[in-house]
């Protein structure tokens, strides 16, 4: 059964946040521990770094540079540790270069002043006691005026009431009575206890966003490269490994047909004079030959690129695709959306259907079969889920080792949920602009 309607765009869940007590206790950790880090980190590595670079001439300066750099590095850690616990931030880590076996002294001694990485250690190590004098001080100063304001009703009868003092309220002229100060001063410890998350947010962020810039920036670039290397890796080994078996199911297949063909040609040229009705007997089983190679030829072409797909798209193709399977498939697509993909990304999401319904017929022993193509927030995301046995996994040999060959190398991923029993879930998700 075909349905081919809108699928409408999933709806993520929205993350649990915490509670705002808890966000600004942590935002108030981590203001007033940024303040001693700041100062103790910024103490050894400037040192360390006017050490060693006044030193670097006579080549002294460099093993002190490393160790520097090291200490820089260990403040680094902890900093990202401080930005998972507190911040609810990855912070992931960045490579550091490392020494080669076949380094020299000089050049494994200078290995850490090489290191990019490093330096943006050493330059958070310095920068970090401003932005952390900053956020402390604001968590200090504004925890002061709450508690202040808040407690001033208990404290404030062992304040001196002499005629040459003055409070708050009188200066600003509400009176000089102690209950015009109490209220006063309660009703500023209210207002800065409200701006308390926001005020203590501001002052995490501005530790936090640079640091996070700094020392982690270069992970993330490091990471989108190793994804872009592996895509282009498993796309080699994908065709690698797609032409290796069109060359087997040709040698398998057509070429023997052909061999056979022409060996029966030859046998009826030499009968056709002396036993033509033995020579129309070996011509015809030639034919026989003929076609089945040209249906042969005609499935691998299939596979290489169907006919519809170039000719008509991925809708008219998926369309065919599911017709030509038994009764209980349900096709659910929205043809408009998947207008105008890239054709690599329309090949590669027709053989992700076509391989998981070639293993739902030959594994799964599924009654509903469910094939979900769409694009959504430039993704196109092709879903197979049927009710059958479950058990599928890609390193079985079902062929699902190739299509993740082949979604990775345009830099998608393909997950297989298929627990013993059922149901399997298949999907698929490219970047649609390829």
């Amino acid at each position: 059964m075909i349905e081919t309607d809108v699928m409408e765009t999933p709806v993520d869940e929205h993350p649990s946040h915490r509670g705002v007590l808890r966000r600004v206790g942590a935002d108030t950790a981590y203001a007033l521990t940024a303040l001693p880090l700041g100062v103790v980190s910024f103490s050894l590595v400037l040192t360390g770094l006017v050490t060693g670079l006044s030193l670097v001439w006579m080549v002294a300066g460099l093993p002190v540079l490393a160790v520097t750099a090291y200490v820089a590095r260990g403040f680094a850690h902890a900093e990202r540790l401080r930005l998972r616990m507190f911040q609810d931030r990855e912070a992931p880590t960045p490579d550091y270069l490392r020494r080669g076996p076949d380094d020299g002294w000089l050049r494994r001694l200078t290995t850490t002043s090489r290191d990019p990485q490093s330096w943006l250690d050493m330059g958070w190590s310095l920068l970090a006691f401003v932005t952390g004098l900053f956020a402390g001080l604001v968590a200090i100063v504004w925890w002061g005026i709450v508690l202040n304001g808040l407690t001033y009703w208990f404290w404030q009868q062992w304040l001196p009431d002499g005629p040459d003092q003055q409070g708050l309220a009188e200066l600003i002229g509400l009176g000089d009575s102690r209950s015009a100060e109490i209220w006063l001063n309660s009703l500023v410890g209210v207002v800065a206890l409200l701006l308390a998350p926001w005020v203590l947010r501001f002052a995490a962020l501005v530790h936090a966003s640079l640091a996070d810039v700094m020392l982690s920036s270069r992970a993330s670039l490091q990471a989108e490269l190793r994804r872009a290397a592996g895509g282009r890796d498993a796309a080699r080994q994908g065709e690698a490994a797609s032409l290796r078996r069109l060359e087997r199911d040709i040698h398998d297949g057509p070429q023997q047909r052909m061999v056979r063909l022409a060996m029966d040609l030859g046998r009826a040229r030499q009968q056709i004079e002396h036993d033509p009705a033995l020579a129309r007997a070996t011509l015809d089983v030639a034919y026989g030959h003929a076609r089945e190679a040209i249906d042969e030829l005609r499935a691998l072409s299939r596979g290489i690129a169907p006919p519809l797909l170039v000719d008509r798209g991925l809708a008219p193709a998926l369309e065919e695709l599911v017709a030509r399977h038994d009764e209980g498939v349900t096709l659910q697509l929205d043809p408009d959306s998947l207008r105008g993909l890239a054709p690599h990304v329309e090949t590669c999401l027709y053989f992700v259907v076509a391989e998981a319904m070639t293993n739902v017929a030959k594994h799964a022993a599924a009654q509903e079969v469910v094939v979900a193509v769409r694009v959504a927030g430039g993704t196109a995301v092709a879903e197979v889920s049927d009710d059958g046995v479950g058990g599928a996994h890609p390193g079985k040999g079902s062929g699902l080792a190739g299509l993740e060959q082949r979604v990775q190398g345009l830099g998608g991923t393909l997950s297989v949920a298929s627990p013993i029993g059922g149901p399997t879930v298949l999907r698929a998700e490219v970047p649609a602009a390829g």
